[in-house]
C-alpha cells in the first residue's frame, strides 16, 4: 500500500537556515525570533543534541545543536552562527525551544506549486521530521516540523524549565 503526505497549504511563509552546504526552513508561524550565540548553560543529563539553556529576557529556553539532532558532522561557530527560538506543540502544551544552526538565512513565500512531498527513499533523516520538501530560485529546502523533530525526552525537559519559571 502505498502512502502520501498530502500538502495542504496552499501557501505559506518560512524562515529558512543553512546546516553546511543544505537548505532547511521552520514555518515561519512557529518561529519567534532569531538571535545571535550567546552564552549557552550546560544541563547535566540532558541528551547529546541538547546542548544547554540561555536566558532570552528572564525565561530560561533549552537549546537544541539541530546539527547533532539531525545526526550531521560537526559544525564550526561562525559569527553567522545563530539561534532559532521556535514553538513546538507537545500534547498540550506549547514548549518554546531554541535550535543552533549555522546560520539563519531570510523569510520566504512559497506556494503550494513550489511543495512537493519529501521522497520516501534515499533521506538520511525521519520522514516524520520534514513537512515537505520546497522549491525557491533553484534551490531545494527542506522543511522541518518543529512539532515532530524534538525527542519526548527533550519535550519534557523544555517544559520542566518553562515550568519552573512560573
Amino acid at each position: 500500500m502505498k502512502e502520501t503526505i498530502e500538502i495542504t497549504k496552499e501557501s505559506g511563509q518560512f524562515l529558512t537556515f543553512q546546516l553546511g552546504d543544505e537548505l532547511y526552513a521552520f514555518d515561519v508561524l512557529k518561529t519567534n525570533e532569531v538571535l545571535e550565540v550567546t552564552q549557552i548553560t550546560r544541563v547535566p543529563g540532558s541528551s547529546d543534541a541538547m546542548i544547554g539553556v540561555i536566558n532570552l529576557r528572564g525565561s530560561v529556553i533549552p537549546v537544541i545543536e539541530l546539527r547533532k539532532l539531525l545526526k550531521m558532522p560537526e559544525g564550526v561557530r561562525t559569527v553567522d552562527t545563530a539561534i532559532i527560538i521556535l514553538e513546538a506543540d507537545y500534547r498540550d502544551e506549547t514548549v518554546t525551544i531554541g535550535v543552533l544552526v549555522d546560520s539563519a538565512r531570510q523569510v520566504i513565500l512559497l506556494d503550494k506549486s513550489q511543495l512537493e512531498p519529501p521522497p520516501r527513499v534515499g533521506m538520511n533523516l525521519n520522514i516524520e521530521y520534514i513537512t515537505a520538501i520546497g522549491k525557491h530560485d533553484d534551490n531545494f529546502i527542506i522543511l522541518l516540523n518543529s512539532d515532530k523533530i524534538f525527542s519526548e525526552k527533550e519535550l519534557k525537559l523544555a517544559i520542566e524549565t518553562q515550568n519552573q519559571q512560573s
